[in-house]
């Protein structure tokens, strides 16, 4: 298999291998794509939690993506785990250098467990410096929350929401509605243009860990390779619920979803 485009992902590494950027290189590998990466944190975690996060100086972060880029220009960039303001600015002073525009913002607030992955000050920073870089951003209902400061228990509610979003400067918007509680999943696309509702029947499972961090990386490397935001995002979707159908029921709390989903491997790998 030829790569058909290269990724740069920015985004906090998972000890456990299930989500970060972790979940983002197996996503990327596996859909065809060349991943890059500028590791913004180092957590000790396990699919029962995060025991600590251990952060990259923002210099670091910055010179990661400088350097990465100007060696192999990527044809995308995820963002993942970013948690300070200082680590934001880092990374949108380095986004203004390398002039990428296929950005998908990830907003990563909270993980599985339970665990709070950014602080309040980064928040602000966030909706000020980097949200209007993003040509689409990610979040799922509870952070999707925190950036409105809105309540969200309908679709209507999440199409609100949205259009706050977009009035923050992004130019698309993906809500995720696996929060909410219904036997169908419901994630809404809206931009200034038009909506499209990707509904798909919900699996029943505690192995969900990661999902964010793959689908956003999954709907990156689909915009990479010149598809349609649309088609990127219905695809991407796609493969985050095989993945999840097939998971390979790992460790005792929320267990990873299985990335390998996509992938016939060769007889003589076998």
């Amino acid at each position: 298999m030829k790569t058909k485009s290269k990724i740069l992902i920015i985004a906090g590494s998972d000890s456990s291998g299930g989500a970060g950027i972790q979940a983002d290189i197996k996503t990327v590998t596996a859909l065809g794509g060349y991943a890059m990466t500028a590791v913004t944190a180092v957590t000790a975690q396990n699919t029962k939690g995060v025991n600590s996060v251990f952060p990259m100086k923002p210099k670091e972060i910055g010179k990661q993506i400088l350097f990465t880029c100007k060696d192999i220009k990527p044809n995308g960039i995820k963002i993942g785990m970013l948690h300070s303001s200082q680590v934001i600015k880092s990374v949108a002073n380095a986004l203004k250098q390398v002039k990428v525009s296929k950005i998908v913002l990830d907003p990563v607030m909270v993980a599985k467990g339970g665990a709070r992955l950014i602080n309040k000050s980064a928040i602000k920073t966030l909706k000020d410096r980097l949200i209007k870089k993003a040509y689409l951003i990610t979040p799922n209902i509870p952070e999707a929350e925190v950036l409105t400061k809105t309540k969200i228990k309908t679709l209507k509610d999440m199409i609100y929401a949205a259009n706050i979003l977009l009035k923050l400067g992004v130019n698309n918007v993906l809500i995720k509605g696996g929060h909410r509680k219904s036997g169908y999943m419901q994630d809404i696309l809206l931009n200034r243009k038009e909506i499209k509702i990707f509904k798909n029947k919900k699996i029943k499972t505690k192995n969900t860990h990661g999902t964010g961090c793959t689908l956003s990386s999954a709907i990156a490397t689909f915009l990479a390779c010149g598809k349609p935001l649309k088609k990127s995002c219905e695809l991407g979707i796609k493969y985050v619920n095989q993945a999840i159908g097939s998971n390979p029921n790992y460790g005792k709390g929320h267990g990873p979803i299985n990335h390998l989903t996509s992938i016939i491997i060769d007889k003589k790998f076998r």
